[in-house]
């Protein structure tokens, strides 16, 4: 095994660590980030533009997207009749 693939598996394997700990915001909000990151980076390539504007910008929105998906889980839906989940 070359050294570059034990570097990268030992950092995905320090990541996937360092987040079993997230509170649900924590990782509504990460998972957002990241997807919106991506997403961003692939369209700003695909585009001719600059991956780099559109991981920042898809990053950015990600968070809010994350932060409103996990302000949505806790007022318990949409119309629900039933109370917050108890965290």
């Amino acid at each position: 095994m070359t050294f570059h693939k034990f570097f990268a598996i030992g950092a995905l394997m320090l990541l996937l660590v360092g987040c079993a700990g997230m509170t649900r915001t924590e990782q509504n909000v990460l998972g957002g980030g990241v997807l919106g990151a991506g997403l961003g980076a692939a369209i700003g390539a695909a585009t001719g533009g600059n991956p780099a504007a559109g991981a920042a910008i898809g990053g950015a929105a990600g968070v809010v997207g994350g932060a409103i998906k996990d302000s949505w889980e806790r007022s318990g839906g949409y119309y629900s009749p039933y109370g917050p989940p108890p965290y």
